[in-house]
């Protein structure tokens, strides 16, 4: 059995992702499908640009939640620490420090 392609489904497969050599090079047809290689970038990527600064977190490193804004900040290509983010329980405002339970 010839694969035939994903997206027009007349011709046979001969460039990756599962399309045909017209499909693949038509604007916009080649996003549509994710790739099948087992190298292609997969997640939120390794942004090294130039960063614009995030707001500073009170979340304690290893936090669920300060790993949650450590996702989002990813998603959103900002730079993933900002000086003024908390290092540790010294660096937790006092209210915080009572809410989460431990002493400042």
């Amino acid at each position: 059995m010839i694969p035939v392609c994903k997206h027009c489904r007349k011709s046979k497969v001969n460039r990756p992702r599962g399309l045909c050599w017209t499909c693949y090079y038509t604007d916009g047809v080649k996003e549509l499908y994710p790739s099948t290689s087992k190298y292609a970038r997969r997640g939120v990527g390794n942004f090294t640009g130039n960063a614009p600064l995030p707001e500073p977190t009170s979340y304690l490193p290893g936090s669920p939640e300060k790993m949650a804004v450590l996702e989002l900040r990813a998603k959103l290509k900002q730079a993933l620490w900002h000086p003024l983010d908390a290092r540790g329980a010294a660096d937790v405002p006092p209210l915080a420090a009572a809410l989460l339970g431990r002493a400042g």
